[in-house]
């Protein structure tokens, strides 16, 4: 049963996607590309605005990036000149005094600068009310000290006033190679967030710098608020807040879905010499909010025109395709059944199938030809492939066939088959000696002679494989098959073919014969091995001799033909 329902389920299936649906659906695909021009070409111009807006928006993250990484380099430098000065002049009050003095006034980031002895506790500042403030419990003075190197601070308030700030730290052990103090500066966060004010005002765009830890140090003018907060805190940016503070690459982007629907676009650019990350969100549905709007448009004008195309070609298929394929398929089938008279009638055709039809009433006219030379090829072909092209003579398998047939024809009329078994002598050191042409011009000769031969003798020869020959002799008795042997031999020693390692300096042949009056207890194959069998005994008997298979017989004394069982 179910079987069944899966039989009609496919049988309706063919119907539905039969020659009208598909022409309708051809129809579609040819028009809709058309139609579907204008939606492609508005999503071609949405990606290359969101690509257009991303490199942007990544050139300015990398400006910003670039100003924050000069303002490090540039507190950095002022740091190393102090510890410079530091380690070259004698006395805390000479340093400090050439510290307050060495402050630049073109660098507002830098809020304070200040020295730090071995145990933490500030020797002198450029801002004296942190004189005498014990800073040794502070990770980044340690690292200083460990590393002896400069060294930038996360996020932290400053204790006395409590503003956020981060702090540089360089020692000057790093100069001396000696322990000693540490020279500290004091970085203004709201610096850096006026820095990034050229973000401001972009829809879609937000911009934050954040620490090793996760923590925002400066923000555009829409996330000020997040300043001191953690990254986390930041429904949009916490989704990447993992992957863009653990990644060891110094920028990189990720494209995800946000919480509220909107497709987000986010790069990170790593400030070089920091933990700090500059993180650039876009929000890709509000810069291309338009465009969606017109490409939603396109698609649904390309349902509608598609709609209404698919109804039109399902008319005209009906008329102008359908019908004459339907008329041309009945036709065929009466010339499949044999008419080969059928043909195509013209007077109810488009002008569109004529040629269908002409080519097809041509192809019935040559049809019969083609049939006839089609059978007078495999005729050929048939010969060919029972044909040794070497020796002029039948191959094995025409030989076989022959065998058959005349095994068939003797046991019907109760006459007598002879198979004589040639093999020339010593062939192998005659290729040796003379080469393989030579060898194959020998066959050649030996193939000529055998078919004079069988012609006068009524028989048929044949290339039994490599130097061996075979001959066919109807109706002849063992007499008469031992005198056609010795014609064969005597013949091949008359050709005086030279072969140097012979004893009779020619070529010479061993005839195996055999005869046999077909009866059903017998097989073709049968004479066959008895026909090898005297070979081989001609063979051991010296070669250039002729041996009958089942006695054994002197024909006449000095002749080289005997019988052998």
């Amino acid at each position: 049963m179910p079987s069944i329902r899966f039989n009609r389920n496919r049988v309706r299936l063919k119907r539905i996607l039969g020659i009208r649906a598909r022409l309708a659906l051809l129809a579609v695909i040819l028009v809709a590309p058309l139609m579907l021009e204008r939606a492609r070409s508005l999503e071609t111009t949405r990606a290359r605005q969101i690509a257009l807006a991303t490199e942007e928006f990544s050139t300015v993250a990398k400006h910003s990036a670039d100003t924050q990484r000069e303002i490090i380099m540039s507190v950095e430098t002022l740091l190393k000149s102090s510890a410079y000065i530091r380690a070259s002049t004698a006395g805390i009050a000479r340093s400090c005094d050439m510290l307050r003095a060495s402050l630049p006034l073109n660098l507002p980031w830098i809020r304070s600068i200040m020295i730090a002895g071995q145990d933490g506790r500030v020797q002198c500042s450029t801002d004296n009310n942190i004189v005498g403030l014990d800073v040794s419990n502070r990770p980044y003075f340690r690292k200083a000290q460990d590393t002896r190197n400069f060294v930038f601070s996360d996020f932290m308030l400053a204790r006395q006033e409590q503003k956020p700030i981060i702090m540089a730290a360089y020692p000057v052990s790093a100069i001396t190679g000696e322990p000693d103090a540490v020279l500290l500066a004091s970085v203004n966060l709201a610096w850096m967030s006026k820095i990034m004010s050229n973000l401001d005002g972009r829809p879609g765009i937000s911009a934050v710098l954040v620490d090793s830890t996760g923590t925002v140090l400066a923000a555009s003018g829409d996330e000020s608020s997040l300043i001191g907060q953690s990254l986390d805190s930041a429904p949009l940016l916490s989704a990447i807040a993992e992957t863009a503070m653990s990644s060891d690459r110094r920028e990189g982007s990720i494209s995800f879905a946000a919480a509220d629907g909107s497709r987000r676009a986010v790069t990170f650019t790593r400030i070089a010499d920091t933990g700090s990350r500059l993180i650039l969100s876009i929000d890709e549905t509000r810069v291309t909010a338009a465009i969606d709007q017109e490409i939603r448009t396109a698609y649904l004008q390309a349902g509608f025109v598609c709609l209404f195309v698919l109804l039109g070609a399902l008319i005209a298929a009906e008329h102008f395709i359908v019908k004459p394929i339907n008329l041309l398929a009945a036709t065929a089938k009466r010339f499949g059944h044999g008419d080969w008279l059928a043909r195509a009638t013209t007077a109810r055709l488009p002008a569109e199938f004529m040629p269908l039809a002409k080519a097809f009433n041509a192809m019935a006219t040559k049809l019969a030809q083609r049939e006839r030379e089609l059978v007078e090829a495999n005729d050929r072909l048939t010969v060919i492939a029972s044909m040794d092209m070497l020796s002029g003579l039948a191959n094995r398998r025409g030989f076989q066939s022959r065998l058959d047939f005349e095994w068939i024809k003797a046991q019907q009329h109760g006459g007598e088959l002879a198979l004589l078994m040639i093999d020339v002598d010593h062939f192998k050191l005659f290729n040796d000696t003379y080469g393989h042409p030579e060898g194959d011009a020998c066959l050649a000769q030996l193939g000529e002679t055998l078919s004079n031969i069988a012609a006068a003798a009524t028989g048929f020869a044949g290339r039994y494989g490599g130097e061996e020959f075979c001959l066919l002799v109807p109706n002849a008795g063992a007499d008469r098959a031992l005198e056609i042997g010795e014609i064969v031999r005597a013949a091949v020693l008359e050709l005086g073919l030279p072969h140097a390692t012979s004893g009779h300096q020619c070529v010479t042949v061993s005839v195996g014969v055999a005869c046999a009056r077909p009866n059903p207890s017998l097989r073709p194959v049968d004479l066959i091995e008895a026909a090898d069998a005297a070979l081989y005994a001609a063979k051991h008997r010296g070669r250039n001799a002729v041996v009958a298979h089942g006695f054994i017989q002197m024909v006449e004394e000095g002749s080289d033909a005997v019988r052998a069982s």
